[in-house]
């Protein structure tokens, strides 16, 4: 590798990526566990390499900073890839056919509908439980009530809800 020291950018990753290429994706593939996020972070690494080289110091250690590039580019990635799955949406996840889907809005339009026949206090009650998702504390403070009522209202309309819902056909 002593004679990168002389060659300029482009003759240097060349022979790099010519030498060098598929041992990094390996390496990023073993880090990632997914062979096209490997080569495109292998891929960015010879890019940033490439731009970079009039400020390597030690061109000979090029391959050591390719490895290093590599490695923190699988580490973002996977950062990335945790941050996507954290916050992926559910609902498509869980509805396994378009009937069953169709299914869960019909049954989402007859609660709906059943909420609406709830007096007030037990629909906000229900609403804010779980639709929002608060605790019992926190529906008392946005109704302005004690947290005993919300444990009233809640159950008088779980009652009266699935006395609605289990009348139907």
């Amino acid at each position: 590798m002593d004679a990168t020291a002389t060659w300029n950018a482009d003759e240097a990753v060349t022979e790099l990526y010519a030498a060098h290429y598929r041992r990094l994706v390996r390496l990023a593939a073993l880090l990632l566990r997914d062979v096209r996020v490997a080569e495109e972070v292998v891929q960015d690494s010879f890019v940033a390499m490439h731009r970079a080289w009039q400020r390597l110091h030690d061109p000979n250690k090029a391959l050591s900073y390719l490895r290093q590039s590599v490695v923190n580019r699988s580490r973002s990635a996977l950062r990335r890839r945790s941050v996507e799955d954290r916050h992926a949406p559910t609902a498509a996840l869980a509805t396994a056919s378009a009937e069953q889907g169709a299914l869960g809005i019909l049954d989402q339009q007859e609660i709906v509908t059943a909420l609406r026949a709830l007096p007030i206090r037990q629909r906000e009650t229900l609403v804010l439980r779980y639709y929002v998702g608060l605790s019992e504390a926190e529906i008392a403070t946005a109704m302005g009530i004690s947290r005993g009522a919300v444990k009233s209202h809640a159950a008088r309309g779980m009652t009266a809800l699935r006395s609605v819902l289990e009348q139907r056909p």
